[in-house]
Formats: structure tokens, C-alpha cells, sequence
């Protein structure tokens, strides 16, 4: 019998860093029923965070995050239980994901297709990607745009502190899928 007869489908999903500019953006195959605790270590490790900071994901009216008293004061539920197929399916294609309250980086989440796993394939798998993660800590979008300006222009008066920061070299440009896969893998999501 076929190990994926009974597998949940797979959301083929393309999430956009809202704000970047050109735009930032990763598609992932997951599977339907991922929790969402997997779904926010995906995306850590797809977009490149680090996850030092609070995450939620919204959809519609509800806000879900991770167990914290603080969180549920503002009305943020636990997402230990809570299914991606519970708040996207063919009728709710979108929903939003925030990384880091304070740089406010802010995620459009599509549900481009539904589709059949694929009996060799290893899930989450990131399929596709353009443009580096900002560094965590930047300072948001408007931070993100003068952090790259700083390192093309030697003049800036950030220009070698920020070259220092960020270990010498930094390309705006440089996405690796094999990386983010193998990254995956590794922190066996």
C-alpha cells in the first residue's frame, strides 16, 4: 500500500514579507493538518530568523501564538492545537503570520494549491525563493532599507559598523533553496 494513501495534502503555500521591497518571499510545501508550532519553525527556518522574538499568526478575527499569560491578556490563543487546515482551505486562502513584535516583520500567507504528497518527497519542503532574510534585530522594513544601503554606499556613516555586525558580507540578493532545505532537515521539521 502507498505511505501516502492515507497522508494528509499538501498546501502548497508562498508567504510574502510584507513591506520588502523588491519583495521577499518563500513557497513551502506542508502538510494540511501541521500545527501550528511546526508551521512558525518552518517559517524561522525558511525565511532565516533566528527566532529570538514573540510570533502570531492571524486569521480572520483570531490571533494564535505560543503559551505565554501575557499573550493571552491581549486576547492571543494557544497554538499548540491548532491545525493549518483549521484556518486555511479552499475557501480562506490567506491568512497573516508577524515575526518579532518589535521590528513588526509582517507575512502574507497564500494557499496557492492543495495537492497529493508525493510518496518520495520529504515534508515541509521549501520549493521556491527570492532575495535574502533580513538580519534579525535590523529595525524592520524602513531599518532592513538603510542596513542595505549602508554596505553598498562605503561613504555611510553606518557603512563599517554594519559590515562588522554582520560578519563582513551580506548579499540582498542571495537566496539557497539547498540551504534552506538542508536546514530543514536538519532541525528534522
Amino acid at each position: 500500500m502507498n505511505p501516502n494513501a492515507m497522508a494528509a495534502p499538501i498546501y502548497r503555500l508562498r508567504i510574502e514579507l510584507l513591506g520588502s521591497e523588491p519583495l521577499i518571499w518563500r513557497r513551502l510545501l506542508v502538510p494540511a493538518d501541521i500545527k501550528l508550532p511546526r508551521l512558525h519553525r518552518c517559517l524561522q527556518v525558511t525565511f532565516g530568523w533566528e527566532n529570538y522574538h514573540l510570533h502570531a499568526f492571524e486569521s480572520g478575527s483570531a490571533r494564535f501564538g505560543p503559551r505565554d499569560p501575557e499573550l493571552q491578556d491581549i486576547g492571543m490563543e494557544d497554538e499548540r492545537r491548532v491545525r493549518l487546515d483549521q484556518l486555511m482551505d479552499e475557501a480562506r486562502r490567506e491568512m497573516n503570520y508577524e515575526y518579532d513584535f518589535g521590528d513588526g516583520w509582517e507575512h502574507r500567507i497564500v494557499l496557492e494549491q492543495v495537492e497529493v504528497a508525493n510518496e518520495w518527497a520529504h515534508y515541509p519542503l521549501c520549493t521556491a525563493g527570492e532575495r535574502a532574510c533580513p538580519p534579525e534585530d535590523v529595525g524592520g522594513v524602513h531599518g532592513y532599507a538603510d542596513f542595505v544601503a549602508s554596505l553598498h554606499d562605503p561613504r555611510h556613516e553606518a557603512h563599517v559598523d554594519n559590515l562588522r555586525w554582520i560578519g563582513g558580507v551580506f548579499d540582498p540578493e542571495g537566496f539557497d533553496l539547498n540551504a534552506v532545505n538542508s536546514a530543514m532537515r536538519r532541525a528534522r521539521l
